[in-house]
Protein backbone atom coordinates (compact mmCIF):
# COMPACT_ATOMS: atom_id res chain seq x y z
CA UNK A 1 0.00 0.00 0.00
CA UNK A 2 1.01 3.72 -0.73
CA UNK A 3 0.26 6.35 1.79
CA UNK A 4 0.07 9.87 0.04
CA UNK A 5 -0.24 13.32 1.78
CA UNK A 6 -3.45 15.01 0.98
CA UNK A 7 -2.38 18.69 -0.56
CA UNK A 8 -3.29 21.58 1.92
CA UNK A 9 -3.89 19.56 5.52
CA UNK A 10 -1.82 17.52 7.59
CA UNK A 11 -3.61 14.37 6.53
CA UNK A 12 -2.89 11.70 4.63
CA UNK A 13 -4.65 8.89 2.61
CA UNK A 14 -4.05 5.14 1.94
CA UNK A 15 -4.12 4.06 -1.40
CA UNK A 16 -5.94 0.60 -0.99
CA UNK A 17 -8.26 0.25 -4.20
CA UNK A 18 -10.28 -2.96 -5.06
CA UNK A 19 -9.40 -1.91 -8.71
CA UNK A 20 -7.04 0.18 -11.08
CA UNK A 21 -8.78 1.30 -14.08
CA UNK A 22 -6.46 2.05 -16.53
CA UNK A 23 -7.43 3.90 -20.09
CA UNK A 24 -5.64 3.58 -23.05
CA UNK A 25 -5.22 5.24 -26.11
CA UNK A 26 -6.76 8.82 -24.80
CA UNK A 27 -4.66 11.30 -26.52
CA UNK A 28 -4.55 11.38 -30.58
CA UNK A 29 -0.57 12.11 -30.94
CA UNK A 30 -0.19 8.59 -28.68
CA UNK A 31 -2.41 6.75 -30.58
CA UNK A 32 -0.71 7.48 -33.57
CA UNK A 33 2.64 5.84 -31.66
CA UNK A 34 1.18 3.32 -30.79
CA UNK A 35 -0.07 2.77 -34.16
CA UNK A 36 4.16 2.34 -35.03
CA UNK A 37 4.85 0.48 -31.95
CA UNK A 38 1.86 -1.76 -33.02
CA UNK A 39 0.53 -1.37 -29.96
CA UNK A 40 -2.82 -0.38 -31.87
CA UNK A 41 -4.26 -1.37 -35.06
CA UNK A 42 -4.89 1.87 -36.84
CA UNK A 43 -4.85 5.38 -36.06
CA UNK A 44 -8.36 5.85 -36.35
CA UNK A 45 -9.38 8.15 -32.70
CA UNK A 46 -11.28 5.54 -30.69
CA UNK A 47 -15.33 5.96 -30.42
CA UNK A 48 -15.75 5.27 -26.65
CA UNK A 49 -12.73 4.55 -24.09
CA UNK A 50 -10.05 1.97 -24.38
CA UNK A 51 -10.29 0.27 -20.75
CA UNK A 52 -7.98 -2.28 -18.77
CA UNK A 53 -7.05 -3.21 -15.64
CA UNK A 54 -3.77 -3.08 -13.49
CA UNK A 55 -3.35 -5.06 -10.45
CA UNK A 56 -3.19 -2.99 -6.96
CA UNK A 57 0.44 -4.89 -6.32
CA UNK A 58 1.92 -2.61 -9.24
CA UNK A 59 1.57 0.66 -6.57
CA UNK A 60 4.36 2.33 -4.99
CA UNK A 61 5.18 5.56 -4.22
CA UNK A 62 7.93 8.37 -4.66
CA UNK A 63 11.29 7.54 -4.69
CA UNK A 64 10.27 3.84 -4.70
CA UNK A 65 12.15 2.20 -7.67
CA UNK A 66 10.56 0.91 -10.58
CA UNK A 67 12.21 -3.17 -11.08
CA UNK A 68 12.19 -4.38 -14.42
CA UNK A 69 11.96 -8.13 -13.68
CA UNK A 70 15.31 -10.46 -14.46
CA UNK A 71 12.72 -13.11 -16.00
CA UNK A 72 11.99 -11.04 -18.43
CA UNK A 73 15.44 -12.03 -20.02
CA UNK A 74 14.54 -15.37 -20.30
CA UNK A 75 12.70 -14.68 -23.03
CA UNK A 76 15.55 -13.20 -25.64
CA UNK A 77 13.46 -10.54 -26.93
CA UNK A 78 14.98 -8.85 -30.11
CA UNK A 79 14.33 -5.81 -28.69
CA UNK A 80 13.34 -5.84 -25.37
CA UNK A 81 11.41 -2.66 -24.20
CA UNK A 82 9.59 -1.66 -20.54
CA UNK A 83 8.11 1.84 -21.00
CA UNK A 84 7.14 5.12 -19.08
CA UNK A 85 3.90 6.15 -19.70
CA UNK A 86 2.84 9.68 -17.98
CA UNK A 87 -0.93 9.60 -16.86
CA UNK A 88 -3.09 11.95 -14.66
CA UNK A 89 -5.11 9.33 -12.43
CA UNK A 90 -7.61 10.12 -9.50
CA UNK A 91 -8.99 8.58 -6.96
CA UNK A 92 -12.86 7.49 -6.42
CA UNK A 93 -14.46 9.00 -3.10
CA UNK A 94 -17.35 7.47 -2.79
CA UNK A 95 -19.54 4.81 -4.26
CA UNK A 96 -19.82 5.26 -7.77
CA UNK A 97 -22.27 3.31 -9.58
CA UNK A 98 -24.63 4.39 -13.41
CA UNK A 99 -23.75 8.38 -12.74
CA UNK A 100 -24.37 10.80 -15.24
CA UNK A 101 -21.87 13.34 -16.42
CA UNK A 102 -22.90 15.93 -14.53
CA UNK A 103 -22.54 13.69 -11.36
CA UNK A 104 -19.56 12.03 -12.09
CA UNK A 105 -16.77 15.28 -10.94
CA UNK A 106 -18.30 15.03 -7.30
CA UNK A 107 -17.11 11.18 -7.28
CA UNK A 108 -14.11 12.06 -7.08
CA UNK A 109 -11.67 12.51 -3.92
CA UNK A 110 -8.29 13.93 -5.61
CA UNK A 111 -6.05 13.36 -8.07
CA UNK A 112 -2.38 12.63 -8.32
CA UNK A 113 0.21 11.53 -11.08
CA UNK A 114 0.42 7.86 -12.43
CA UNK A 115 3.31 6.11 -14.16
CA UNK A 116 1.56 3.09 -16.17
CA UNK A 117 4.61 1.83 -16.63
CA UNK A 118 4.43 -1.17 -19.65
CA UNK A 119 6.31 -4.12 -20.84
CA UNK A 120 5.59 -3.65 -24.07
CA UNK A 121 7.15 -7.32 -25.41
CA UNK A 122 4.64 -9.12 -23.36
CA UNK A 123 1.58 -6.86 -24.10
CA UNK A 124 1.86 -7.27 -27.16
CA UNK A 125 2.39 -10.60 -27.35
CA UNK A 126 0.10 -11.98 -24.94
CA UNK A 127 -3.33 -14.01 -26.14
CA UNK A 128 -5.18 -12.82 -23.28
CA UNK A 129 -4.17 -8.70 -24.04
CA UNK A 130 -2.68 -6.20 -22.13
CA UNK A 131 -2.94 -7.58 -18.32
CA UNK A 132 0.35 -9.54 -17.67
CA UNK A 133 2.77 -6.81 -19.26
CA UNK A 134 0.73 -3.96 -17.49
CA UNK A 135 0.49 -5.43 -13.92
CA UNK A 136 4.11 -6.56 -13.07
CA UNK A 137 5.20 -5.70 -8.93
CA UNK A 138 6.23 -1.71 -9.14
CA UNK A 139 4.62 -1.02 -12.53
CA UNK A 140 2.27 1.62 -11.05
CA UNK A 141 4.18 4.30 -9.47
CA UNK A 142 2.08 7.12 -7.66
CA UNK A 143 2.21 10.82 -5.89
CA UNK A 144 3.34 12.75 -4.89
CA UNK A 145 0.50 14.32 -3.31
CA UNK A 146 -3.08 13.79 -3.78
CA UNK A 147 -5.22 16.98 -4.50
CA UNK A 148 -8.66 17.58 -3.49
CA UNK A 149 -11.01 18.69 -6.16
CA UNK A 150 -11.13 22.14 -4.77
CA UNK A 151 -7.63 22.75 -5.18
CA UNK A 152 -6.62 21.31 -8.46
CA UNK A 153 -9.14 23.99 -10.76
CA UNK A 154 -9.89 22.32 -13.98
CA UNK A 155 -8.14 18.82 -13.80
CA UNK A 156 -8.80 18.75 -17.66
CA UNK A 157 -6.55 21.33 -18.75
CA UNK A 158 -2.94 20.59 -16.64
CA UNK A 159 0.41 20.64 -17.79
CA UNK A 160 1.57 16.87 -18.00
CA UNK A 161 5.26 15.98 -18.64
CA UNK A 162 7.83 13.41 -18.61
CA UNK A 163 11.53 13.28 -17.58
CA UNK A 164 13.83 11.19 -18.47
CA UNK A 165 17.34 11.22 -17.06
CA UNK A 166 16.32 14.96 -16.78
CA UNK A 167 15.26 15.29 -20.69
CA UNK A 168 11.60 16.50 -21.54
CA UNK A 169 10.50 13.07 -23.31
CA UNK A 170 6.32 13.80 -23.12
CA UNK A 171 4.61 17.60 -22.48
CA UNK A 172 1.13 17.89 -23.11
CA UNK A 173 -2.23 18.86 -21.66
CA UNK A 174 -4.98 17.14 -20.48
CA UNK A 175 -7.18 19.02 -22.94
CA UNK A 176 -5.50 16.94 -25.21
CA UNK A 177 -7.38 13.76 -24.09
CA UNK A 178 -9.98 12.50 -26.44
CA UNK A 179 -12.49 11.60 -23.10
CA UNK A 180 -12.12 14.26 -20.86
CA UNK A 181 -12.56 13.05 -16.55
CA UNK A 182 -16.57 13.29 -16.18
CA UNK A 183 -17.23 11.62 -19.73
CA UNK A 184 -14.65 8.78 -18.40
CA UNK A 185 -15.58 8.15 -15.07
CA UNK A 186 -19.57 8.35 -16.06
CA UNK A 187 -18.70 5.29 -18.81
CA UNK A 188 -17.12 3.12 -16.38
CA UNK A 189 -19.20 3.84 -14.19
CA UNK A 190 -22.47 2.64 -16.07
CA UNK A 191 -20.51 -0.83 -16.44
CA UNK A 192 -18.63 -1.25 -13.60
CA UNK A 193 -19.22 -0.29 -10.16
CA UNK A 194 -16.41 1.98 -8.45
CA UNK A 195 -15.83 1.99 -4.72
CA UNK A 196 -14.06 4.26 -2.51
CA UNK A 197 -10.15 4.19 -2.87
CA UNK A 198 -10.45 2.68 -6.47
CA UNK A 199 -8.20 4.09 -9.20
CA UNK A 200 -8.92 5.41 -12.51
CA UNK A 201 -5.75 6.32 -15.05
CA UNK A 202 -6.58 8.43 -17.31
CA UNK A 203 -4.12 7.60 -20.51
CA UNK A 204 -0.83 8.90 -21.56
CA UNK A 205 0.11 11.46 -24.28
CA UNK A 206 2.67 10.98 -26.96
CA UNK A 207 6.28 10.14 -26.45
CA UNK A 208 6.75 7.13 -24.31
CA UNK A 209 9.89 5.61 -24.32
CA UNK A 210 12.32 2.70 -23.29
CA UNK A 211 13.62 2.78 -19.71
CA UNK A 212 16.43 0.27 -18.52
CA UNK A 213 18.07 0.67 -14.85
CA UNK A 214 19.97 3.66 -14.45
CA UNK A 215 17.34 5.52 -15.52
CA UNK A 216 15.30 8.07 -13.48
CA UNK A 217 11.81 8.82 -14.46
CA UNK A 218 10.35 11.85 -13.37
CA UNK A 219 6.62 12.98 -13.88
CA UNK A 220 4.80 16.05 -13.57
CA UNK A 221 1.70 17.48 -13.60
CA UNK A 222 0.11 21.09 -13.02
CA UNK A 223 -1.23 21.75 -9.41
CA UNK A 224 0.25 18.77 -8.50
CA UNK A 225 3.94 18.28 -8.24
CA UNK A 226 6.68 15.63 -8.83
CA UNK A 227 6.79 12.07 -8.63
CA UNK A 228 9.85 10.90 -9.12
CA UNK A 229 11.47 6.68 -9.55
CA UNK A 230 14.62 5.63 -10.03
CA UNK A 231 14.85 2.03 -12.32
CA UNK A 232 16.44 -0.80 -11.25
CA UNK A 233 16.62 -4.61 -12.37
CA UNK A 234 14.20 -6.49 -10.25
Amino acid sequence: MVTLPILGTREFYTLNPTKIIALGLNYAEHVKESVSAQAAASTEIPKEPVLFAKTPNVLIGPDEAIRIPKFIDAYKFEDPRTDYEAELAFVIGKKCSKVSEKEALGCILGYTCMNDVSQRNIQLSDKSGWFRGKSFDTFGPIGPVLVPPERIGDPNDLRIECRLNGKVVQSARTSDMIFGIAVLLSFISRQITLEPGDIVTTGTPSGVGKIKPGDVVEIEIERIGVLRNPVEAG
